[in-house]
């Protein structure tokens, strides 16, 4: 049972533009309505990330690792599901949240930085740096692998405190 109601009327009118945008509402996004700033944060990251450089394949494998990262099962379960529609196989999403996808050395360049981004919370080493570097991840890149970082932590940190009602297949972080 979530710990925090699932609101499905808000005066701010965020709820209405998310099911406008996703076609329903997560319980995610019902729960944080509680407070509009925050949900009305979250949706505005969410979108100028979606029109980064990162395409969404790849952000769908950076939200996945940073939600089995942060152990959280709603956001593993829910990127599991994403993953699936934008084509990722049942061995990609497994090798994703083990920041590893040797069918694309790009990603797994990627995969492999953000995991020491969160693992030593920013302090990569010179090493760490020059191999993503090396194997092609951008300035640019990195600004974004760190924003998706913080974004995907924001909504891993609120569904352990609301725990939301998961309505996607289960998947255990």
């Amino acid at each position: 049972m979530s710990r925090l109601p699932q609101l499905t009327e808000d005066p701010s009118g965020l709820l209405e533009q998310t099911r406008r945008q996703l076609g329903r509402v997560p319980n995610l996004y019902a729960a944080m309505a509680n407070g509009p700033s925050a949900l009305a944060g979250y949706l505005a990251m969410h979108d100028k990330l979606a029109h980064g450089v990162l395409r969404v394949r790849l952000r769908e494998q950076l939200a996945l690792l940073v939600a089995q990262e942060n152990e959280c099962t709603y956001c593993v379960s829910a990127h599991t599901f994403r993953g699936q529609k934008v084509g990722l196989t049942e061995e990609q999403l497994l090798r994703t949240r083990e920041a590893a996808d040797d069918t694309d050395p790009h990603a797994d360049a990627v995969l492999r930085i953000a995991r020491e981004i969160i693992r030593h919370k920013g302090r990569v080493s010179d090493e760490a740096l020059a191999e993503a570097r090396a194997a092609g991840v951008t300035d640019a890149e990195l600004a974004e692998i760190v924003a998706h970082i913080a974004l995907n932590t924001l909504s891993n940190y609120f569904n352990h405190l609301a725990r939301p009602e998961l309505d996607f297949p289960e998947v255990t972080a």
